[in-house]
Protein backbone atom coordinates (compact mmCIF):
# COMPACT_ATOMS: atom_id res chain seq x y z
CA UNK A 1 0.00 0.00 0.00
CA UNK A 2 1.45 3.33 -1.07
CA UNK A 3 0.74 6.30 1.15
CA UNK A 4 0.95 9.99 0.23
CA UNK A 5 3.95 11.81 1.70
CA UNK A 6 2.71 14.47 4.12
CA UNK A 7 4.45 15.77 7.23
CA UNK A 8 3.56 14.20 10.54
CA UNK A 9 2.69 16.33 13.53
CA UNK A 10 2.28 15.70 17.22
CA UNK A 11 -1.48 16.16 17.07
CA UNK A 12 -1.81 12.83 15.25
CA UNK A 13 -1.28 10.92 18.46
CA UNK A 14 -4.02 12.89 20.17
CA UNK A 15 -6.35 12.50 17.20
CA UNK A 16 -5.75 8.75 17.03
CA UNK A 17 -6.60 8.45 20.70
CA UNK A 18 -9.80 10.39 20.08
CA UNK A 19 -10.78 8.11 17.20
CA UNK A 20 -10.21 4.98 19.27
CA UNK A 21 -12.20 6.33 22.19
CA UNK A 22 -15.09 7.23 19.88
CA UNK A 23 -14.98 3.85 18.15
CA UNK A 24 -15.23 2.14 21.54
CA UNK A 25 -18.70 3.71 22.08
CA UNK A 26 -21.45 1.20 22.20
CA UNK A 27 -29.57 4.31 6.29
CA UNK A 28 -31.36 10.39 3.50
CA UNK A 29 -29.16 15.67 3.50
CA UNK A 30 -31.50 17.25 5.83
CA UNK A 31 -29.71 20.52 6.51
CA UNK A 32 -28.54 22.73 3.66
CA UNK A 33 -25.49 23.62 5.74
CA UNK A 34 -23.83 22.33 8.91
CA UNK A 35 -21.31 23.89 11.24
CA UNK A 36 -20.71 20.90 13.49
CA UNK A 37 -21.51 20.52 17.17
CA UNK A 38 -18.20 21.55 18.70
CA UNK A 39 -17.17 18.10 19.95
CA UNK A 40 -13.85 18.23 18.06
CA UNK A 41 -10.72 18.63 20.17
CA UNK A 42 -8.89 21.69 18.86
CA UNK A 43 -7.61 22.21 15.34
CA UNK A 44 -4.77 20.36 13.64
CA UNK A 45 -1.92 22.33 12.09
CA UNK A 46 -1.55 19.86 9.22
CA UNK A 47 -1.78 21.29 5.69
CA UNK A 48 -5.28 22.27 4.60
CA UNK A 49 -6.93 19.49 2.57
CA UNK A 50 -10.30 19.07 0.87
CA UNK A 51 -12.51 16.02 1.37
CA UNK A 52 -15.79 15.46 -0.45
CA UNK A 53 -18.56 13.50 1.24
CA UNK A 54 -21.14 12.17 -1.21
CA UNK A 55 -24.16 10.27 0.11
CA UNK A 56 -27.43 8.79 -1.08
CA UNK A 57 -29.42 11.00 1.30
CA UNK A 58 -32.91 12.05 0.29
CA UNK A 59 -33.96 15.65 0.94
CA UNK A 60 -35.39 16.19 4.40
CA UNK A 61 -34.25 12.93 6.02
CA UNK A 62 -32.90 14.13 9.36
CA UNK A 63 -30.85 10.97 9.90
CA UNK A 64 -28.27 12.50 7.60
CA UNK A 65 -28.06 15.66 9.67
CA UNK A 66 -26.37 13.52 12.33
CA UNK A 67 -23.87 12.09 9.86
CA UNK A 68 -23.13 15.52 8.50
CA UNK A 69 -22.65 16.99 11.97
CA UNK A 70 -20.12 14.29 12.80
CA UNK A 71 -18.31 14.86 9.51
CA UNK A 72 -18.17 18.61 10.06
CA UNK A 73 -16.85 18.20 13.62
CA UNK A 74 -14.03 16.03 12.31
CA UNK A 75 -13.34 18.48 9.48
CA UNK A 76 -13.19 21.41 11.90
CA UNK A 77 -10.72 19.55 14.08
CA UNK A 78 -8.57 18.32 11.21
CA UNK A 79 -8.21 21.53 9.19
CA UNK A 80 -10.27 19.97 6.41
CA UNK A 81 -12.52 21.74 3.94
CA UNK A 82 -15.60 19.51 3.78
CA UNK A 83 -17.64 19.50 0.58
CA UNK A 84 -20.94 17.70 1.14
CA UNK A 85 -23.41 16.66 -1.55
CA UNK A 86 -26.09 14.01 -1.88
CA UNK A 87 -28.67 12.47 -4.16
CA UNK A 88 -30.87 9.41 -3.53
CA UNK A 89 -30.68 8.36 -7.18
CA UNK A 90 -27.58 6.27 -7.83
CA UNK A 91 -26.66 7.72 -11.26
CA UNK A 92 -26.88 11.23 -9.85
CA UNK A 93 -24.79 10.26 -6.83
CA UNK A 94 -22.16 8.82 -9.17
CA UNK A 95 -22.14 12.10 -11.11
CA UNK A 96 -21.54 14.00 -7.87
CA UNK A 97 -18.57 11.74 -7.18
CA UNK A 98 -17.15 12.44 -10.63
CA UNK A 99 -17.58 16.18 -10.07
CA UNK A 100 -15.61 15.87 -6.83
CA UNK A 101 -12.88 13.93 -8.64
CA UNK A 102 -12.69 16.57 -11.35
CA UNK A 103 -12.27 19.26 -8.69
CA UNK A 104 -9.19 17.35 -7.45
CA UNK A 105 -10.26 16.70 -3.87
CA UNK A 106 -7.75 15.01 -1.59
CA UNK A 107 -10.14 12.34 -0.32
CA UNK A 108 -13.64 10.93 -0.78
CA UNK A 109 -16.09 9.69 1.87
CA UNK A 110 -18.85 7.71 0.15
CA UNK A 111 -21.96 5.69 0.82
CA UNK A 112 -22.32 2.71 -1.51
CA UNK A 113 -26.03 1.91 -1.40
CA UNK A 114 -26.00 0.79 -5.05
CA UNK A 115 -22.48 -0.54 -5.68
CA UNK A 116 -22.94 -1.45 -9.33
CA UNK A 117 -24.02 2.08 -10.22
CA UNK A 118 -21.22 3.65 -8.19
CA UNK A 119 -18.45 1.36 -9.43
CA UNK A 120 -17.34 3.43 -12.47
CA UNK A 121 -17.03 6.63 -10.43
CA UNK A 122 -15.18 4.83 -7.65
CA UNK A 123 -12.80 3.37 -10.24
CA UNK A 124 -12.17 6.87 -11.57
CA UNK A 125 -11.26 8.00 -8.06
CA UNK A 126 -8.80 5.14 -7.71
CA UNK A 127 -7.22 5.97 -11.06
CA UNK A 128 -6.84 9.56 -9.86
CA UNK A 129 -5.10 8.35 -6.70
CA UNK A 130 -7.85 9.64 -4.38
CA UNK A 131 -8.31 7.53 -1.21
CA UNK A 132 -11.84 6.52 -0.31
CA UNK A 133 -13.49 5.80 3.01
CA UNK A 134 -16.87 4.09 2.74
CA UNK A 135 -19.54 4.34 5.39
CA UNK A 136 -23.17 3.61 6.22
CA UNK A 137 -23.99 1.58 3.08
CA UNK A 138 -21.95 -0.92 1.11
CA UNK A 139 -20.89 -3.29 3.89
CA UNK A 140 -20.46 -6.22 1.51
CA UNK A 141 -18.93 -4.27 -1.37
CA UNK A 142 -16.55 -1.62 -0.04
CA UNK A 143 -13.37 -3.68 -0.06
CA UNK A 144 -13.84 -5.08 -3.57
CA UNK A 145 -14.54 -1.55 -4.80
CA UNK A 146 -11.22 -0.28 -3.44
CA UNK A 147 -12.18 1.75 -0.36
CA UNK A 148 -9.45 1.84 2.28
CA UNK A 149 -11.85 1.40 5.23
CA UNK A 150 -15.52 1.12 6.17
CA UNK A 151 -17.59 2.50 9.05
CA UNK A 152 -21.08 1.19 9.70
CA UNK A 153 -23.01 -1.88 10.74
CA UNK A 154 -23.54 -5.30 9.20
CA UNK A 155 -27.11 -4.73 8.09
CA UNK A 156 -27.94 -8.44 7.90
CA UNK A 157 -26.84 -8.95 11.50
CA UNK A 158 -28.76 -5.82 12.52
CA UNK A 159 -31.85 -7.22 10.81
CA UNK A 160 -31.43 -10.55 12.58
CA UNK A 161 -31.22 -8.70 15.89
CA UNK A 162 -34.47 -6.93 15.03
CA UNK A 163 -36.16 -10.23 14.22
CA UNK A 164 -35.07 -11.74 17.52
CA UNK A 165 -36.29 -8.69 19.43
CA UNK A 166 -39.66 -8.85 17.67
CA UNK A 167 -39.96 -12.47 18.82
CA UNK A 168 -39.21 -11.41 22.39
CA UNK A 169 -41.85 -8.69 22.15
CA UNK A 170 -44.48 -11.21 21.07
CA UNK A 171 -45.09 -9.91 17.55
CA UNK A 172 -46.83 -12.37 15.24
CA UNK A 173 -47.32 -10.56 11.90
CA UNK A 174 -44.89 -7.84 10.84
CA UNK A 175 -44.49 -5.69 7.76
CA UNK A 176 -41.00 -4.35 6.97
CA UNK A 177 -41.27 -0.99 5.18
CA UNK A 178 -38.61 -0.34 2.51
CA UNK A 179 -38.49 3.34 1.60
CA UNK A 180 -36.13 3.01 -1.36
CA UNK A 181 -36.36 -0.23 -3.27
CA UNK A 182 -33.08 -1.71 -4.45
CA UNK A 183 -30.77 -0.16 -1.85
CA UNK A 184 -28.79 -3.08 -0.50
CA UNK A 185 -28.59 -1.93 3.10
CA UNK A 186 -32.38 -1.63 3.35
CA UNK A 187 -33.02 -4.94 1.62
CA UNK A 188 -30.48 -6.61 3.93
CA UNK A 189 -32.22 -5.31 7.04
CA UNK A 190 -35.54 -6.83 6.03
CA UNK A 191 -33.89 -10.06 4.88
CA UNK A 192 -32.07 -10.40 8.19
CA UNK A 193 -35.23 -9.78 10.20
CA UNK A 194 -37.18 -12.30 8.12
CA UNK A 195 -34.52 -14.92 8.79
CA UNK A 196 -34.89 -14.83 12.57
CA UNK A 197 -38.52 -13.74 13.02
CA UNK A 198 -40.79 -16.69 13.77
CA UNK A 199 -44.10 -15.16 12.67
CA UNK A 200 -45.57 -13.93 9.39
CA UNK A 201 -43.24 -11.44 7.72
CA UNK A 202 -43.90 -9.25 4.68
CA UNK A 203 -42.07 -6.41 2.96
CA UNK A 204 -43.86 -3.27 1.85
CA UNK A 205 -42.22 -0.92 -0.64
CA UNK A 206 -43.03 2.79 -0.34
CA UNK A 207 -41.75 6.00 -1.89
CA UNK A 208 -39.59 7.50 0.84
CA UNK A 209 -39.44 10.83 -0.97
CA UNK A 210 -43.21 11.30 -0.66
CA UNK A 211 -44.22 11.07 3.00
CA UNK A 212 -47.98 11.54 2.43
CA UNK A 213 -47.79 8.56 0.09
CA UNK A 214 -45.86 6.58 2.71
CA UNK A 215 -48.57 7.38 5.25
CA UNK A 216 -51.44 6.30 3.00
CA UNK A 217 -49.67 3.16 1.76
CA UNK A 218 -48.93 1.87 5.26
CA UNK A 219 -52.43 2.79 6.50
CA UNK A 220 -54.03 0.97 3.55
CA UNK A 221 -51.99 -2.15 4.27
CA UNK A 222 -52.98 -2.10 7.93
CA UNK A 223 -56.66 -1.64 7.07
CA UNK A 224 -56.47 -4.44 4.51
CA UNK A 225 -55.02 -6.91 7.04
CA UNK A 226 -56.00 -6.34 10.68
CA UNK A 227 -53.78 -9.26 11.77
CA UNK A 228 -50.66 -7.11 11.30
CA UNK A 229 -49.39 -6.30 14.79
CA UNK A 230 -45.98 -4.82 13.97
CA UNK A 231 -44.53 -2.25 11.57
CA UNK A 232 -40.75 -2.39 11.21
CA UNK A 233 -39.48 0.85 9.68
CA UNK A 234 -35.97 1.28 8.32
CA UNK A 235 -35.54 4.95 9.20
CA UNK A 236 -36.79 7.42 11.79
CA UNK A 237 -38.90 9.57 9.43
CA UNK A 238 -40.65 6.44 8.14
CA UNK A 239 -41.26 5.25 11.70
CA UNK A 240 -42.79 8.56 12.72
CA UNK A 241 -45.02 8.48 9.66
CA UNK A 242 -45.96 4.88 10.47
CA UNK A 243 -47.17 6.06 13.88
CA UNK A 244 -49.60 8.34 12.05
CA UNK A 245 -50.59 5.48 9.73
CA UNK A 246 -51.39 3.21 12.66
CA UNK A 247 -53.64 5.91 14.12
CA UNK A 248 -55.33 6.61 10.79
CA UNK A 249 -56.01 2.91 10.24
CA UNK A 250 -57.25 2.32 13.79
CA UNK A 251 -54.72 -0.50 13.98
CA UNK A 252 -53.30 -2.06 17.17
CA UNK A 253 -49.91 -2.53 15.44
CA UNK A 254 -46.80 -1.38 17.25
CA UNK A 255 -44.01 0.51 15.49
CA UNK A 256 -40.32 -0.44 15.62
CA UNK A 257 -37.48 1.07 13.65
CA UNK A 258 -33.88 1.34 12.63
CA UNK A 259 -32.09 4.67 13.18
CA UNK A 260 -32.96 7.71 15.23
CA UNK A 261 -33.42 11.45 15.23
CA UNK A 262 -34.51 13.89 17.93
CA UNK A 263 -38.22 13.40 17.22
CA UNK A 264 -37.78 9.63 17.29
CA UNK A 265 -36.21 9.89 20.75
CA UNK A 266 -39.38 11.63 21.94
CA UNK A 267 -41.50 8.91 20.30
CA UNK A 268 -39.67 6.20 22.22
CA UNK A 269 -40.08 8.18 25.42
CA UNK A 270 -43.85 8.45 24.98
CA UNK A 271 -44.23 4.85 23.80
CA UNK A 272 -45.47 5.52 20.27
CA UNK A 273 -42.33 3.75 18.96
CA UNK A 274 -41.15 0.72 20.91
CA UNK A 275 -37.45 0.74 20.09
CA UNK A 276 -34.84 1.76 17.54
CA UNK A 277 -31.68 0.06 16.35
CA UNK A 278 -28.88 2.60 16.54
CA UNK A 279 -25.91 2.52 14.18
CA UNK A 280 -24.44 5.78 15.55
CA UNK A 281 -24.62 8.00 12.45
CA UNK A 282 -22.68 10.85 14.08
CA UNK A 283 -19.80 8.43 14.65
CA UNK A 284 -19.97 7.19 11.04
CA UNK A 285 -19.67 10.71 9.67
CA UNK A 286 -16.90 11.63 12.09
CA UNK A 287 -14.79 8.56 11.37
CA UNK A 288 -15.31 8.76 7.60
CA UNK A 289 -13.57 12.16 7.57
CA UNK A 290 -11.11 11.68 10.43
CA UNK A 291 -9.87 8.40 8.98
CA UNK A 292 -9.02 10.05 5.66
CA UNK A 293 -7.12 12.80 7.48
CA UNK A 294 -5.14 10.17 9.38
CA UNK A 295 -4.51 8.22 6.16
CA UNK A 296 -3.32 11.25 4.21
CA UNK A 297 -1.10 12.55 7.00
CA UNK A 298 0.20 9.38 8.61
CA UNK A 299 -0.78 6.37 6.47
CA UNK A 300 -3.15 5.07 9.14
CA UNK A 301 -5.92 2.61 8.26
CA UNK A 302 -8.60 1.92 10.86
CA UNK A 303 -10.06 -1.58 11.09
CA UNK A 304 -7.07 -3.72 10.14
CA UNK A 305 -8.51 -4.51 6.72
CA UNK A 306 -11.99 -5.20 8.07
CA UNK A 307 -15.00 -3.00 8.70
CA UNK A 308 -15.25 -0.84 11.81
CA UNK A 309 -18.67 -1.59 13.28
CA UNK A 310 -20.71 1.25 14.77
CA UNK A 311 -23.78 -0.86 15.57
CA UNK A 312 -26.24 -2.35 16.07
CA UNK A 313 -27.45 -1.47 19.55
CA UNK A 314 -30.98 -0.98 20.84
CA UNK A 315 -32.46 2.25 22.14
CA UNK A 316 -35.61 1.76 24.18
CA UNK A 317 -37.21 3.05 27.36
CA UNK A 318 -34.42 1.54 29.46
CA UNK A 319 -31.77 3.89 28.07
CA UNK A 320 -33.69 6.63 26.26
CA UNK A 321 -33.09 9.27 28.96
CA UNK A 322 -29.32 9.12 28.44
CA UNK A 323 -29.60 9.15 24.66
CA UNK A 324 -32.00 12.08 24.87
CA UNK A 325 -29.22 14.23 26.35
CA UNK A 326 -27.09 13.68 23.25
CA UNK A 327 -30.06 14.08 20.91
CA UNK A 328 -30.63 17.57 22.27
CA UNK A 329 -27.03 18.37 21.33
CA UNK A 330 -27.65 17.10 17.80
CA UNK A 331 -25.24 14.15 17.97
CA UNK A 332 -27.59 11.16 18.43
Amino acid sequence: MNFPNRRRVAVLACASALVMSLAACSSTGGKPDSSGSGIGAGTADTPRITIAMVTHAAPGDTFWDLIRTGAQDAADKDNVELKYSSDPQAPNQANLVQTAIDSKVDGLALTLATPEAMAPAVKSAQEAGIPISAFNAGYGAWKDMGATQYFGQDETIAGQAAGNRLNEDGAKHVICVIQQQGQIQLESRCAGAKKTFRGTFETLNVNGEDMPSVNSTIAAKLQQDPSIDGVLALGAPIALTAVQSVGNAGSPAKVYTFDTNAALVDAISDGSVQWAIDQQPYLQGYLAIDSLWLYLNNGNVIGGGGPTLTGPSFIDKSNIDKVAEYAKAGTR
